[in-house]
């Protein structure tokens, strides 16, 4: 059974920082695309950044410069490091792991930035 588990989400004051983790059983990273989207009240869940086992990322407009998202093959693990954080970014963030046509997601970490 594929399981994600999300940890590091938390309350935050503009211009900090955070590090999200996703950490999978049951899949191996090699061959699959993983990542975080996000979803704030009211709004549509959007692609936050994403990369693949050969470490190639890529990132919504919104995020670049500040955001970096990384992996570590051996603990099975993606970590999003979040700078320069605003009340913009404030949302549920989601890993998610992409193999073939099928897609497994973590349970959603909240993260709030407020002063």
């Amino acid at each position: 059974q594929v399981q994600l588990v999300e940890s590091g989400g938390g309350l935050v004051q503009p211009g900090g920082s955070l590090r999200l983790s996703c950490a999978a059983s049951g899949l191996l990273f090699s061959g699959n695309v993983r990542g975080w989207f996000r979803q704030a009240p009211g709004k549509e869940r959007e692609l936050v950044a994403k990369i693949t086992s050969g470490g190639i990322t890529d990132y919504a407009d919104f995020v670049k410069g500040r955001f970096t998202i990384s992996n570590d093959i051996a603990k099975n693990t993606v970590y999003l490091e979040m700078n320069s954080l605003n009340p913009e970014d404030t949302a549920d963030y989601y890993c998610f792991a992409r193999r073939a046509l099928t897609t497994y997601w973590g349970q959603g970490t909240q993260v709030t930035v407020s002063s």
